[in-house]
């Protein structure tokens, strides 16, 4: 570099003895050492339009010297005026070297925080003050108005699931910034105030370096970027922020819009270092520099889509001293809703949740509160998985029919799905949920027998139409008459005294068998749950099905597996419940977790059985089947596969599981803990073995309060029901555990 030392000697009369490399993202930058002091050397590649961007950067130093008590680097000029020269087809400039330690390096304590602040709130005085400024031809990646840019790189993040948050992320901050980004106040902004270029000095911030990021952008998204660097090494990010908010607002005060936004600004900028970390990594992989923030910003990432918008809207209005939104309460919810709906709905848990927006295993209620949810298997992937809401959203938007037209989604999801089956199962039926599965299978079945009746288990449920409570017992009522159905015990082993080795099968399956023989009337199908949800979690015992299904065939009937609870691989070990047993029905009815809360239902059956149902009167669904319901369905499956789900349902499962059988081992009353992969009952009873249903009421209203959800069920409603969104995981059950344990304790302790 000695050439280059004599041209700087030359201009800026220094005397170069060294050039040490620094670390940086695109431009070179250089350590100088002379015996004057040290410099910052900065080498640029000669682009057009890089003088006028350079001379703007000098203004905006310059600017911010003059206007604030923090220090900002000073760019030397040449004894000709010039603050950058060109050597050898490259472009220099000199800064002033600023000494202090880094804020990445240094104990980020409360007054540092506030220091921090501070430094933020005069840079947005100075950024709003600095005039107007000619638009650069060229948008910058760093800038969040232009964060669609960093989008392409989200397939090069290596972990899916991150994949997965970072494009849910993404999606928030275009449905709330986007639309209202007008409206935010702007100025030329620094926009890199990470914790690499904040220098701090006995434990204050004094300055800030490096203007190369600068642009022409919302004041709000400085500000989102220095929040979201510190909260990087913060333990409780939003207690942290509300504290730099403070002081920041003390200088240059927030609006209400930049206070609601900044939830998603401060999440756009994660995604944005995500997306290019990860792009960089890939043609520096041995960069430290490029990639020292990825882990930290992931797991702010993680914290922050945990938190939720409420939370953070309410915490940045009160530290701004601005007004905080009250939702309506619960109670005001329940006198709204007693005149309008009927009080056959129930509501979940003593005191009711009012929920306004959920995330993968998250929900989020109105005031701010965050809910671990342990209970809702309908959203199979996670609540507002990005992949189904973009999907839907965009097959919404280009078309919306039914299956009387050719249309390559309906074609596409029915191949998919069929897919997931064994050879026999080859045709499909969509309707809208898993009731209308239930009735439309009973009626194929029923067509292809002429038969009518249908053998059932005790308290299974099947769906809420006529058809399917008729084959419903646990939503029979004493005194109640379905004389086509015939019901056989629920065949539960815990309790039975039997084993699960084959023992309890035939036991079980013995008296069904006699009803199946004797029975005058032949049956039309045999319907049962793989594991019977609303029964209390129970699986079928080994060889109750096996036993089962040749007996029904023998009297010419059909077998019906209820996959609605189960499907999808939920299980694990299998993508199907039946799966479990080796045994291949005729009929297959699902619905709930299809399309992660679309309403989507199902029946796969055998050619011969949908060839029967063509004889009569046509089939028509008025929504099932549309192109949005088959964009959802498709999701669905496409994520389970690209996600791993099936195999994270198994890893999982087996952990809570074991994990809820320690408990019990502390704790009795936890007497069973049955199931597979994310669909666990842990059922409770008394000191004398019978079922403590207060008990277990207690136990899910105090999980609630501790913010975890899970439901009841069983016969006598004192299973606890475990079957959470699939993106659950160990930590979440390290959650569910710990609190669980706590609330078993208190109520051991109170005997």
């Amino acid at each position: 570099m000695k050439p280059l030392f004599r041209e700087i000697e030359r201009r800026f009369g220094i005397t170069p003895r060294s050039a040490t490399p620094l670390e940086g993202y695109e431009d070179r930058t250089y350590l100088l050492e002379s015996a004057r002091g040290r410099w910052v050397l900065k080498e640029h590649t000669a682009r057009p339009g890089l003088g006028t961007r350079l001379d703007l950067e000098a203004r905006m130093m310059e600017h911010f010297r003059e206007g604030s008590g923090f220090a900002f680097p000073n760019q030397l000029r040449s004894g000709s005026g010039e603050t950058h020269f060109m050597f050898d087809g490259k472009s220099y400039r000199i800064l002033e070297y600023l000494e202090g330690a880094f804020m990445a390096e240094s104990q980020q304590d409360g007054p540092l925080l506030e220091s921090l602040g501070r430094l933020l709130g005069e840079m947005a005085n100075l950024s709003a003050s600095f005039g107007p400024v000619a638009t650069s031809p060229e948008p910058s990646a760093w800038d969040l108005q232009h964060l669609g840019l960093s989008l392409p790189y989200i397939q090069e993040i290596a972990d899916i699931n991150l994949q997965s948050r970072v494009a849910y992320m993404v999606q928030q901050y275009e449905a709330e910034v986007t639309p209202k980004a007008y409206r935010l106040r702007r100025g030329l902004i620094h926009n890199d105030a990470n914790d690499w270029n904040i220098l701090v000095r006995d434990g204050r911030v004094t300055g800030l370096i490096d203007f190369g990021d600068a642009c022409h952008s919302w004041l709000a998204a400085d500000l989102a970027v220095g929040l979201t660097y510190a909260l990087m090494a913060a333990e409780d990010p939003l207690q942290a922020a509300e504290a730099i908010l403070r002081s920041y607002c003390s200088v240059f005060p927030l609006e209400e819009l930049e206070a609601d936004l900044l939830y998603y600004l401060i999440g756009g900028r994660l995604c944005m270092s995500l997306c290019q970390a990860a792009h960089a990594a890939k043609i520096r992989p041995d960069s430290g520099y490029i990639t020292i923030s990825q882990e930290p910003a992931q797991r702010l990432l993680g914290k922050w889509i945990r938190l939720g918008p409420q939370a953070a809207s309410r915490a940045f209005r009160r530290a701004a001293g601005l007004e905080v939104t009250v939702s309506p309460t619960a109670e005001a919810y329940q006198e709204r809703r007693s005149g309008l709906l009927s009080p056959s709905l129930s509501l979940s848990y003593d005191t009711p949740i009012v929920m306004e927006r959920a995330a993968f295993q998250y929900m989020f209620a109105g005031d701010g509160t965050t809910y671990l949810d342990a209970y809702n298997n309908i959203i199979q992937v996670g609540h507002c998985h990005p992949e189904v809401v973009g999907r839907t959203r965009d097959a919404l938007r280009k078309l919306n029919t039914n299956t009387r037209y050719h249309y390559d989604s309906l074609l596409d999801y029915a191949e998919t799905l069929l897919g997931y089956f064994p050879p026999p199962l080859s045709r499909v039926f969509l309707v809208n949920s898993g009731s209308a599965a239930t009735d439309l299978a009973l009626r194929l079945a029923r067509a292809f027998t002429g038969r009518q009746r249908v053998v059932a288990l005790e308290h299974g449920y099947h769906g809420n139409t006529a058809a399917a409570i008729a084959v419903s017992p646990y939503k029979h009522r004493p005194g109640d008459k379905h004389p086509q159905t015939t019901i056989c015990p629920m065949p539960k082993v815990f309790g039975s005294g039997w084993a699960d080795d084959g023992t309890a099968g035939r036991q079980f399956s013995g008296p069904c068998l006699d009803r199946i023989r004797d029975e005058a009337e032949a049956p039309a199908a045999f319907i049962a749950e793989p594991i019977m949800g609303c029964g209390g979690q129970v699986p079928l015992p080994k060889g109750y099905l096996e036993a089962i299904y040749p007996a029904i065939r023998a009297r010419g009937g059909l077998c019906i597996s209820d996959e609605v609870q189960v499907g999808f691989g939920r299980l694990g070990n299998s993508f199907w419940g039946f799966q479990k047993y080796g045994v291949v029905p005729d009929l297959v009815i699902l619905g709930k977790p299809m399309g992660n809360g679309h309403p989507l239902g199902a029946v796969v059956c055998t050619p011969e059985i949908a060839d029967a149902f063509a004889n009569g009167p046509e089939f028509f669904s008025s929504f099932g089947g549309n192109p949005v319901s088959c964009a959802a369905g498709k999701a669905v499956l496409d994520v389970i596969r690209h996600e791993g789900l099936q195999a994270h349902a198994a890893k999982t499962g087996n952990y809570l599981m074991e994990g809820l059988r320690s408990l019990g081992k502390l704790y009795p009353t936890l007497a069973d803990v049955r199931g597979e992969g994310l669909f666990v009952g842990a059922e409770l009873v008394d000191g004398e073995g019978n079922p403590a249903t207060s008990l277990a009421a207690r136990v899910k209203n105090a999980l609630k309060e501790k913010r975890v959800l899970v439901g009841t069920d069983g016969p006598h409603d004192n299973v606890l029901k475990i079957k959470p969104p699939l993106p659950f995981d160990t930590g979440n059950c390290d959650e569910l555990i710990e609190k669980l344990g706590a609330i078993l304790a208190i109520q051991n302790n109170s005997k």
